[in-house]
């Protein structure tokens, strides 16, 4: 399995970014109409209308371009989780809301992602995806205990406490999205929503003790 490279483009290059948007969206397009196995890069390149070497300039194979893609999105959709407080026991409108956002952005892009989260997928993807929500949810609980407001960052960084209700609630909702995928999305996002926020939430009843 292919080692991502750094693909992210000097923020001035906009040729590069609009290159990278245009691999991006004929892969999502492409990956909806087969298997991800079975695009090729001459695929992509036709879609997106570059040539391959234009392709082999940015990434090595296929399975780069859509982890890359697939972090891309799956940054954008952290955002999207509830941050409830220590009491929000019961499912506010805007928790269950804010997680059915998540689950229907998935569904959006469902053989991507069903792709990528799969038996056979990225390990590297799973790790990113289980640091940005351990990430958030600690972030959450933190201001919810504390009430200090906390900037946005990106990833898991070295200095975040090893804080096991958050790694615990990440692992908890992956493993749920990427069954859920597996299993051709059975349940529509708004009940999975439903069914997910009483699991998650009594996670989030933690005394200002335990944050370290």
């Amino acid at each position: 399995m292919a080692t991502i490279r750094d693909s992210t483009p000097p923020s001035g290059d906009r040729r590069v970014r609009r290159t990278h948007a245009a691999l991006a969206s004929a892969l999502i397009q492409l990956v909806e109409e087969q298997d991800l196995s079975r695009i090729s890069i001459a695929d992509v390149a036709e879609r997106a209308g570059v040539s391959r070497s234009t392709f082999y300039d940015h990434y090595r194979d296929v399975h780069e371009l859509a982890e890359t893609a697939c972090t891309a999105m799956i940054d954008g959709l952290i955002g999207s989780l509830p941050a409830p407080g220590p009491d929000s026991a019961d499912p506010a409108p805007e928790a269950t809301q804010s997680l059915e956002a998540f689950f229907t952005s998935l569904a959006q892009h469902a053989g991507l992602y069903r792709a990528l989260l799969g038996p056979q997928g990225s390990a590297r993807l799973v790790d990113h995806i289980r640091r940005r929500i351990a990430a958030a949810v600690h972030d959450h609980i933190h201001q919810a205990v504390s009430g200090d407001d906390l900037p946005e960052r990106a990833g898991s960084p070295p200095d975040t406490p090893h804080d096991v209700p958050a790694v615990f609630t990440a692992g908890a909702l992956i493993g749920v999205a990427a069954d859920w995928l597996q299993r051709g999305c059975p349940r529509s996002p708004a009940e999975m929503a439903t069914l997910t926020w009483p699991l998650l939430s009594a996670l989030y009843h933690v005394d200002a003790g335990t944050l370290t």
